[in-house]
């Protein structure tokens, strides 16, 4: 069995204030040119590079962009400090959300009208994407669970054995 996290590091079309200045928001494909270009993305929990949980390079990390934002897909080392801390935290729901690490490429800004300016990222440096407690954007998600290790065959067997069963074979 495999230990894996995964959720949405980040969600398009959520507003969330920074620093009280002003409002961001990310449109959606922001990430899709730096997936494409940038080949090596870390996990690391609460933004610190010492603490590294998985790399889309080293297969560990699987990142996605969808219709609803950044998805990845985490499969922490339980070995490890790191991995051992992040694997109990979202496990517990301590950590259920997420952050990232970027440099902006491209913007549009909003007047607020009443309200503060408007921030819409439309392309990103991606850096890391991180495990927190305190994510910028609250819609983030994180969750645990625990998986075959090889998901289709168990679901090939799992099919096969019902299908015996509801002959009469006994499994």
């Amino acid at each position: 069995m495999a230990e894996r996290i995964s959720g949405y590091a980040a969600r398009f079309n959520s507003e969330t204030t920074i620093a009280g200045e002003f409002r961001e928001m990310l449109a959606p494909g922001c990430f899709a040119r730096t997936l494409r270009e940038n080949p090596d993305v870390v996990m690391i929990l609460d933004h610190d590079p010492g603490r590294v949980l998985g790399r889309t390079t080293a297969n560990t990390l699987f990142l996605r962009e969808d219709a609803t934002g950044l998805w990845f897909d985490l499969n922490p080392d339980p070995t490890t400090p790191s991995g051992q801390e992040a694997i109990g935290c979202v496990r517990r729901t301590d950590i259920r959300g997420c952050s990232f690490g970027f440099r902006v490429r491209s913007e549009e800004w909003r007047d607020g009208e009443n309200r503060l300016p408007l921030r819409i990222i439309k392309d990103v440096d991606l850096a890391e994407v991180t495990l927190t407690a305190f994510p910028a954007y609250t819609d983030t998600s994180a969750s645990f669970r625990v998986s075959s290790r090889n998901d289709a065959a168990d679901r090939v067997k799992s099919k096969a054995e019902a299908a015996m069963k509801a002959r009469g074979i006994t499994v």
